[in-house]
């Protein structure tokens, strides 16, 4: 079930995830000779993002946020639920009839090192899309090419480099030329600032919104730093053990936050005013594994307003009127159920 929201693109999003899920076998069994038990990594998890919109995919490690950037652009098997990318399904899709479409969906990984080819020098790293998709002549591939590095901060100096001899904030710059050098119209972008130093952080934060204005670019922003999600993203999805609990636009759920699990999490945000302290609410106890998920609500265990109902049912994602969904029994608003 799908939260709606109220903006003039919700009519038709770009991307539209339902029920999606995803489980593989652990490395451990149920016994000496028994099955593998199954990790459920993402467990039925529905969003939309419109176009030309920032969402953003917050939790704690472990989440399924990763699983699920994956699950859309086919770079993991879905074992359950549907993508819809304007109206076309892509889960099952054919290798074939992935490839115009990858020129249309971008990813941007966590690890930049680890995304660059280290034998290849910058200027033929964000000109290798172009010659796969064969797209333009070797001219003008090497003029688009420099163009979008200078348009992300680089230099002419730097072009002849290889990964190993920037920095971290230059090598994801390269990492994001190389995503947009194909014009898409969804950049999802997987913790693309958690292994860079905070100053950088702001740097590539405020390029990226810099970019979105610029090209028109819709982006799924996935990250655990719920403080950069604030500042960048239109609405927000709280995922936890592979479902999201609660949803909403970005200033209403940090502003009013309703899971149990939200309010933890806003909680542990710095603030940058000393005077402007708020009661951390601690959590308790480590998430459980995703192989042996507890009955009920997947967050009693560590939820302080857990009642017996909570230990025996499942919520399901409820909307109010302001579009704001939560899964919880215990989040104090009127809410009625999604349709």
């Amino acid at each position: 079930m799908i939260p709606k929201s109220n903006s003039p693109t919700a009519q038709a999003p770009l991307l539209q995830v339902s029920d999606l899920r995803c489980a593989f076998k652990s490395s451990k069994r149920k016994g000496f000779f028994g099955p593998h038990h199954l990790i459920h990594a993402v467990n039925g998890v529905s969003f939309e993002v419109n176009a030309g919109e920032a969402f953003g995919l917050v939790g704690e490690s472990g989440c399924g946020k990763s699983t699920t950037a994956k699950l859309i652009l086919n770079m993991a098997h879905a074992s359950g639920g549907s993508v819809l990318y304007r109206g076309q399904e892509l889960v099952g899709l054919s290798h074939q009839a992935w490839k115009p479409l990858r020129r249309r969906l971008q990813y941007v990984f966590q690890d930049p090192l680890g995304a660059l080819d280290p034998r290849m020098t910058v200027l033929d790293q964000v000109i290798e899309p172009l010659t796969i998709h064969q797209l333009h002549d070797r001219n003008q591939q090497r003029q688009l090419a420099t163009q979008l590095l200078h348009s992300v901060g680089l230099q002419d100096h730097q072009l002849r480099k290889y990964p190993h001899e920037l920095s971290g904030g230059q090598r994801q710059r390269v990492v994001l030329a190389r995503a947009l050098i194909l014009e898409p119209e969804l950049l999802i972008c997987d913790e693309p600032i958690s292994a860079l130093d905070v100053s950088i952080q702001a740097q590539i934060i405020n390029l990226l919104q810099e970019l979105r204005r610029a090209m028109g670019l819709t982006l799924l922003f996935i990250s655990h730093d719920l403080s950069v999600v604030r500042h960048l993203c239109e609405r927000v999805a709280v995922m936890y053990l592979g479902q999201i609990v609660e949803m909403g636009p970005a200033k209403q759920l940090f502003n009013e936050p309703r899971h149990p699990y939200t309010q933890a999490l806003i909680s542990a945000i710095p603030k940058a005013d000393p005077g402007q302290r708020s009661e951390r609410i601690p959590l308790m106890g480590e998430p459980p594994s995703p192989a042996a998920p507890p009955a009920g609500c997947r967050f009693n265990p560590r939820c302080a307003l857990a009642t017996e109902r909570c230990r025996n049912e499942v919520p399901t994602l409820v909307q109010s009127g302001d579009n704001h969904a939560v899964a919880c029994f215990e989040a104090k608003i009127p809410v009625t159920e999604v349709a």
